[in-house]
């Protein structure tokens, strides 16, 4: 992972430690290509923590949004998450 990427995440652990109570409910909101694997991989990074997925498909059809409401128990849980997805190709995280 490079620094700038890396940088990120410490900011983004440091804000939820602040802003958030922990355990609690967060929002994951992702971009992918309209693929049903794609969404898939999505969906199966979320598999057995009692998560709320929705799903819209751009009026164009080309991309999903998928939106993921699940209680997380840490920053740090969160970030695993993000790094998990990241690895999807075209994936983009809101």
């Amino acid at each position: 992972m490079d620094e700038k990427t890396e940088a990120f995440y410490e900011r983004l652990k440091e804000e939820l430690r602040t802003t958030s109570e922990w355990p609690g409910l967060y929002l994951f909101k992702f971009i992918v290509p309209t693929d049903k694997n794609k969404i898939v991989e999505v969906e199966t990074a979320f598999d057995n923590l009692g998560a709320v997925i929705r799903t819209t498909q751009s009026k164009n059809g080309k991309f999903t949004s998928v939106s993921i409401n699940v209680e997380m128990q840490s920053p740090d849980q969160v970030i695993e998450k993000y790094k998990a997805v990241s690895t999807i190709e075209g994936i983009i995280s809101l």
